[in-house]
């Protein structure tokens, strides 16, 4: 949420002197000498333990208020009311805001960008702590940079890690030019231009620029995206508020949202439509990826072929969906779970969903096809084809079905390859289509953990420069291939081989 009170309580006067020594997350509380979950009052700069420890950053709040209203008069009360009361804290660990007047963790700054300061500060401070300590064992850093959890947005945070490992796509925002300065009265300013909901005051690509541009720089410290939450707000309603969201239906907002934006364009000018891209055919829902081409159809951007054909007259209809990723079905022969004595069946593959999502099938009743031979609907089949390919495949595994009464979880392990992934069997065309064109190999993976759709956790693996990184909110860590093909994967993420060569395809489906 947005929060009034930040002007009136954030300390404008922030230097070295006034923090505590040492690593942020690891200060102390001022009464009872916690060092776990401490947070920092953001009017005095004292530092108290968490509501999850001893609660002595809300005394501190309280302790306040107390001094306000008692023991003075009306007039006295009024004026204290204007100056700061202490409402305002800062988790030393993970740089969130939260306001004790308003009851919430917020995301908004001061009109100075106070919040902000204090923010640079205590990174700062936590760099040079990193920095001064001997690296042991000649381990080399990585080079990858996790992301603050504002508040359940370890969905966001999945996504965006994801995003940052597919290489066209980032370098793309990353060498976008930063938006105009205002001069004059408002110099220092930003300001955007954006078509997204006629919002001219944030720009989704801006901010986007600025979190890959932060995770690609790579550090010691976790990046915090609330600049980038809070446009999310701002243009995106349905995801406002601290709740967990689905990562799946993020993504496609943030694309959408994120294709228009560019086609608007930035700075007052357009964005020329990209090389060898053309038009894709309009399509409805939530998707809009039709008009003129932008980064994000050039490189999500397929078409599928849809044939239904009517079961009486042998009419067939064709119609072409573009698409941005394909979610695909987890046979159903492979969601029954087993009695510990029973043997295992066999394992469900990425081969197997995608049959799934291709083969023919017969409609049911509730689906039936208006054939306009007959002139009324009709038993028919469906198939779907792929006609083009993207350049990176998004596959997203439904793993969330709805019941009588609740969203259950699909738990099925899907075996899915690292390498080699082949797209011929699936193309309308393959003969037309270049050797390098219909391989894919595996570059993100986003892995849900729990049992619920509004609850659990996400964390993703990204591959970069050739090795293998679990991203955690603000934990990144190495790990093996063996790890990643473990996981029971919800958003697969595989790019187009770019080389000539046919290397040898990865065994496993």
């Amino acid at each position: 949420m947005e929060c009034p009170h930040l002007n009136s309580n954030v300390c404008i006067t922030i230097d070295s002197s006034s923090f505590p020594h040492g690593s942020p997350s690891s200060w102390c509380c001022s009464v009872c000498r916690s060092n776990k979950s401490p947070w920092v009052c953001l009017t005095c700069l004292n530092v108290h333990c968490g509501r999850y420890v001893n609660a002595h950053a809300k005394q501190h709040y309280e302790d306040s208020q107390s001094q306000v209203t008692g023991g003075a008069g009306q007039k006295r009360c009024e004026e204290q009311e204007k100056n700061a009361q202490h409402l305002v804290c800062m988790d030393c660990s993970s740089y969130s805001l939260f306001c004790y007047r308003c009851d919430d963790f917020v995301v908004n700054d001061t009109k100075l960008g106070h919040v902000q300061k204090v923010r640079d500060r205590m990174t700062l401070q936590c760099l040079v702590i990193c920095y001064c300590l001997p690296t042991g064992g000649g381990a080399s850093a990585l080079s990858a940079m996790g992301l603050r959890n504002l508040g359940n947005t370890c969905f966001m945070n999945a996504i965006l890690q994801s995003l940052s490992n597919i290489q066209q796509f980032s370098c793309y925002f990353m060498e976008l030019p930063a938006v105009a300065l205002r001069s004059g009265k408002t110099a220092g300013r930003r300001m955007y231009h954006t078509r997204s909901q006629g919002d001219t005051s944030v720009s989704l690509v801006e901010e986007l620029r600025k979190t890959l541009c932060y995770l690609w720089q790579g550090g010691p410290t976790a990046f915090s995206p609330d600049s980038l939450f809070y446009v999310v707000w701002k243009i995106m309603p349905s995801f406002r508020g601290y709740q967990q969201q689905d990562a799946h239906e993020f993504m496609r907002y943030l694309l959408d949202h994120l294709h228009r934006e560019l086609q608007g364009g930035l700075n007052g000018a357009k964005h020329p439509a990209l090389p060898d891209e053309g038009k894709l055919p309009a399509a409805g829902g939530k998707c809009c990826i039709n008009g003129s081409s932008t980064v994000v159809t050039s490189i999500f951007g397929g078409v599928l072929q849809n044939e239904v054909n009517c079961l009486i007259c042998g009419t067939e209809s064709r119609k072409f969906d573009p698409f941005l990723d394909l979610s695909l079905d987890i046979p159903s022969q492979f969601r029954h779970k087993r009695a510990k004595d029973q043997e295992p069946g066999p394992t469900c593959t990425l081969r197997d969903c995608l049959c799934s999502f291709t083969d023919l099938e017969e409609l049911d009743q509730a689906e039936l096809y208006m054939c306009h031979r007959c002139k009324k609907r009709q038993k028919s089949t469906k198939k779907f084809w792929v006609q083009k390919l993207p350049k990176v495949l998004c596959l997203h595994l439904k793993r969330f079905h709805w019941t009588s009464y609740l969203r259950n979880k699909v738990t099925t392990y899907v075996e899915f390859p690292l390498r080699g992934l082949d797209m011929r069997g699936y193309l309308l065309q393959p003969e037309e289509a270049l050797p390098d064109r219909w391989l894919y190999d595996l570059v993100a993976v986003v892995v849900h953990h729990g049992s619920g759709v509004g609850s659990g956790h996400y964390t993703a693996y990204g591959k970069r420069e050739g090795r293998w990184y679990h991203f955690n909110d603000s934990t990144v860590t190495l790990t093996e291939e063996e790890t990643v093909v473990k996981a029971k994967a919800y958003i697969l993420f595989y790019t187009e081989r770019s080389d000539k060569t046919t290397p040898e395809t990865d065994t496993r489906r």
